[in-house]
């Protein structure tokens, strides 16, 4: 088990912190008594979970940032110094989404996605790794996603850049320990499998279907394992039984699992209630979806009630 305790007095930068798996690890790390510095593009919300943690006595700052901007993210480490001296961990969280079949998707929407959510995250693990080395020490967490290790159609782009972050992670670590720097710097990769967060409102949407996917997590296992890993990080982390079971069958069972990851992805789909195409929160934030956990698994009990006889 972690030492949870030991974060309390560090420095904690958690980007995408406006809902879902950032902003509950964000006010974790408040009551564990972190200094905590939110980053997300809706400033209001921000202000919010700002507001949440300094209520519960802890300290927070909240830095508006779109992590596809390379001088934003360097801002945001800048404004994290300077309000607390140094940074100890840095918690790459912030992710988009698109889902439909890849040619059928705009390529500006392919293009955005794959801006945030592994250019960000590389400028984010840039940006912190930099100050890490320096400083001799730090934790890097990068959530990635257990798409990466197990094909998700209907979610191309997506599970294409979480594999990338996958391996990103895994290199990071083999540099670390050829610099010898592998005992104080230390990089983690969560895996979590779908989980009933505001990210399926925010969702680019090319199915013809209101997004759904069968068996999500509750986020708060996610959130926790998140926090764990700011003080005790591992390598590659899947989260929950579903993350665990699948990564595991891929590595033994690849052909099998991943044609069943196929034709769960394309049942799903259909069961969604009719929906116009919409690029989301890609471009864009919008006002929805601020909270940690989203409405998604209740909406999936509705629709598959309205089709019993």
């Amino acid at each position: 088990m972690s030492k949870r305790e030991d974060l309390a007095g560090r420095t904690v930068v958690v980007t995408g912190a406006s809902s879902g798996f950032g902003r509950g690890t964000a006010l974790k790390l408040g009551e564990l008594g972190a200094h905590v510095v939110v980053a997300a593009r809706r400033p209001d919300v921000l202000d919010e979970v700002v507001a949440q943690i300094t209520d519960s006595g802890g300290t927070a700052l909240a830095v508006p940032t779109d992590v596809s901007d390379a001088d934003a993210v360097e801002r945001l480490a800048t404004a994290a110094e300077d309000r607390f001296g140094h940074i100890d961990v840095w918690v790459n969280n912030a992710a988009v989404g698109v889902m439909g079949l890849f040619w059928e998707i705009p390529l500006a929407d392919h293009a955005r996605l794959v801006d945030v959510d592994l250019k960000g995250m590389m400028t984010g693990a840039h940006v912190a790794l930099r100050r890490f080395v320096d400083r001799g020490e730090g934790v890097l967490v990068n959530v990635s996603s257990v798409a990466g290790e197990v094909p998700l159609a209907y979610q191309a782009s997506y599970a294409s850049v979480k594999a990338g972050i996958t391996s990103l992670g895994r290199s990071l670590n083999e540099e670390l320990r050829l610099a010898g720097l592998h005992e104080t710097i230390k990089v983690g990769t969560i895996l979590p499998w779908a989980a009933d967060t505001p990210w399926w409102d925010h969702v680019g949407n090319y199915t013809g279907h209101a997004p759904r996917l069968a068996a999500m997590d509750d986020p708060d296992i996610v959130v926790d394992a998140i926090v764990d890993a700011c003080v005790d990080p591992q390598q590659e982390q899947p989260v929950g039984p579903k993350a665990r079971g699948s990564h595991a069958s891929h590595r033994l069972f690849k052909e099998l699992t991943e044609r069943f990851s196929g034709k769960l992805s394309e049942s799903e789909i259909g069961k969604g209630t009719p929906a116009p195409d919409t690029s989301g929160a890609l471009h864009e934030p919008i006002a929805e979806g601020t909270e940690v956990h989203g409405d998604t698994r209740e909406r999936m009990v509705m629709e598959d009630g309205e089709r019993r006889p």
